[in-house]
């Protein structure tokens, strides 16, 4: 076999059997790739999770067509032993074949319980490596360096000394690859067991990216610091040369690296460690003009000091008088024209691209060149286009993704009932900021850093329901569930708080356990959350933000306005001290959005009276699909969204770019399209630094 996947697609013939049942412990028919292949087939794919939403699905959106004799290819799915297949009803055993599939029969010779915890998309180098290189029966700890080797390319018991050790801590972290935590304590234990790198933070900076570049930022401007002093002993040597240049060769910056003598760090420092670091050598360097470029370093004053325009080290310090906000704009649209993801990419390579295109449309939003703002749609088009094709193709294999890593809004609530059931003293709270695109969570990402310094903010990315409209997919991140399931509620927000406390008694808590609470965005946050929290007793808390969403809905003033208002906003302190309020409670606090927003441009209004059922700028919904394409058909630009997850009589049709269902020429700001700003949305975990 080449692939993991051959052994279960083999068993995915269509026509063959109109139900299969599919006992799936590990999540593999979950996988993205897999469920795209067998959708590709014609299979659906409906998880077994509740008896009653299960059978409401079942029989509204498969039962009928099988009782018209015609052919269904369905496969309920599982995440249980086959041996509990037994546990489903009895017609559905009676009609369906029984499949089974685990990862103990993909990779026999590894252990288990490890490989279990690996996220699904790194079978594919583990696979490739177990075929090439078939290993003996493994324990624990053999498996996990197995793991490391091949799929992380670390040999840990081979990094010798500090540079092979940020190399590699920086192509994990730079490159988003998320390493395991248990793979991560594993990495620890076998530096620390070779004698190395004891005063180094290793348990703290190796499993945590952000913890890792708040590390390198302290030692930035210690080490331009260190280059200082070498600049001045040569400028003070009686055997200068004219004209000889300011920046030393590598080599003699080696006795300052001798230094490394295990002390602890002096100057302030949170993080241990050794003081100074080998940012000049030739395998680290070529990674630090792109982390200040991308805003995970930021530069620093460095008095005194002569730079060349073309040096290295230029990326990393803050000029007096010179504008380096345009220069860092200019490099970071060079820079996502050449990262664009492709019609194959994976969706963490989208949300890992996300991340980059809202650093860079914050800058320019916030800025004033309209060369850049008008460059940043030009590459906005284009990326909107490949976006939309890769929807079409991808968006549903997403729906069914384990909820370790949300991929999608729906995913998130279910992430944070898995942290409460592993500690169950643990109470998480939930902000919900209505309308937040990603670029504007920059934006006010550094004016909470601002606000409160020991604010840590682990960053991710995931994608909202499509159509991004507050009803969908906020209704969805408060249900767990994908919309299909709330039917009569769709086109409202009124059973949020319903579907809020439904989702966590089926988890085991009380309603009185469990707060809600909307509105949220002016006043004083610890009087309003004091009328809501029993701080003593609430273990769930959701809360709906939604001043940007009202600051959206009256924009004149397109993308920058959004920001300069969102600014304005959120210097007000309400945000900062709701988080802090959580967190000092002991809350595990995140924030995510349902859906992002983009500046549109008219492209014509259909005149359709009442058989659109939503009439939105950016979306319109119809009950029937006839009644969709006729519209379609006059309005080319837009998309019919194949209701993949949403309700039996729900069809929407969807702008892409920066389009838009008002009257041509008319300018605005809107949401419920397939933009990448709409889609891909923020989702933060907040912790609060302890030292």
């Amino acid at each position: 076999m080449s692939s993991w996947r051959d052994a279960i697609l083999n068993e995915f013939v269509p026509n063959v059997s109109k139900l299969t049942l599919v006992a799936d412990p590990d999540g593999l028919l979950t996988e993205e790739k897999l469920a795209l292949e067998l959708r590709g087939r014609g299979f659906d794919l409906i998880e077994f999770n509740d008896p009653i939403e299960f059978r409401y699905a079942y029989e509204s959106q498969y039962r009928s067509i099988s009782d018209r004799g015609e052919h269904t290819d369905l496969a309920v799915i599982l995440h249980l032993q086959d041996t509990e297949l037994e546990s489903l009803p009895y017609d559905l055993l009676q009609a369906g074949r029984k499949l089974s599939f685990n990862l103990g029969d993909l990779f026999p010779n590894l252990s288990y319980p490890v490989i279990e915890k690996l996220d699904r998309s790194l079978l594919d180098a583990l696979f490739e490596a177990q075929r090439k290189s078939p290993p003996d029966r493994m324990g624990d700890n053999a498996t996990k360096d197995f793991i490391l080797r091949h799929v992380f390319g670390i040999a840990a018991e081979l990094i010798a000394n500090e540079v092979e050790l940020l190399r590699v801590l920086l192509r994990l972290h730079y490159g988003k690859l998320q390493i395991p935590l248990m793979l991560a304590h594993r990495f620890v234990q076998v530096l620390i067991s070779h004698g190395g790198f004891k005063v180094w933070p290793l348990e703290e900076i190796i499993p945590n990216e952000k913890a890792f570049f708040a590390f390198l930022q302290e030692r930035w401007p210690l080490f331009l610091n260190s280059l200082r002093k070498i600049d001045q002993l040569i400028e003070d040597s009686p055997n200068k040369s004219v004209g000889q240049q300011i920046w030393v060769p590598q080599s003699s910056t080696q006795p300052v690296r001798t230094m490394h003598d295990g002390r602890q760090p002096q100057y302030g420092l949170k993080y241990l460690g050794p003081n100074l670091l080998p940012f000049d050598h030739h395998d680290i360097k070529v990674y630090v003009d792109n982390l200040f470029l991308e805003g995970k370093l930021i530069p620093v004053e460095a008095t005194g000091m002569e730079v060349d325009a073309g040096s290295w080290v230029r990326s990393g310090i803050a000029m007096v008088g010179v504008d380096d906000e345009e220069l860092r704009i200019s490099r970071l649209l060079d820079l996502v024209e050449k990262e664009l993801p492709t019609a194959e990419a994976r969706y963490s390579d989208w949300t890992a691209f996300a991340l980059k295109w809202a650093e860079l449309s914050s800058l320019v939003h916030c800025g004033n060149s309209t060369v850049h703002q008008n460059r940043l749609k030009g590459v906005g088009d284009i990326l909107n286009t490949i976006f939309a094709d890769w929807l079409a193709e991808h968006y549903s294999s997403l729906i069914n993704l384990p909820p370790t890593n949300p991929a999608m809004v729906h995913h998130v609530p279910r992430r944070l009932a898995r942290d409460v059931e592993e500690l169950r003293d643990n109470r998480v709270g939930l902000i919900v900021v209505d309308g937040l695109a990603l670029d504007q969570w920059v934006t006010i990402r550094q004016l909470l850093q601002k606000q409160d310094a020991n604010l840590v903010m682990r960053e991710f990315a995931t994608f909202a329901w499509i159509p991004t409209l507050t009803s969908v997919s906020r209704q969805s991140i408060f249900s767990g569930k994908p919309p299909l399931y709330f039917p009569s509620s769709i086109n409202s927000t009124n059973s949020e708080e319903k579907l809020w406390k439904q989702f966590w008694e089926g988890h085991g808590l009380s309603r009185l356990d469990v707060a809600y609470q909307r509105g949220l965005g002016d006043g004083n946050s610890s009087s309003v959350l004091d009328s809501v929290i029993h701080p003593g007793k609430t273990k769930v808390v959701g809360l709906v933000v939604d001043k940007i969403d009202k600051i959206m809905h009256g924009m004149q003033l397109g993308s920058a306005g959004m920001h300069n208002q969102i600014k304005q906003w959120c210097q007000g302190g309400f945000l900062a001290a709701l988080v802090g309020y959580l967190l000092d409670y002991g809350y595990e606090v995140w924030l995510t959005s349902d859906h992002g927003n983009i500046e549109c441009n008219g492209k014509g209004r259909p005149s359709e009276g009442v058989i659109a059922e939503t009439r939105g700028e950016r979306v319109r919904v119809y009950p029937t699909p006839e009644l969709r394409s006729q519209v379609a058909g006059i309005f080319p630009f837009a998309h019919e969204w194949q209701p993949v997850g949403l309700p039996a009589d729900y069809f929407p049709l969807v702008t892409g770019g920066r389009d838009a269902f008002v009257h041509p020429g008319e300018a605005m700001v809107g949401h419920g399209g397939i933009a990448i700003e709409e889609v891909i949305v923020p989702l933060v975990k907040f912790e609060r630094r302890t030292r």
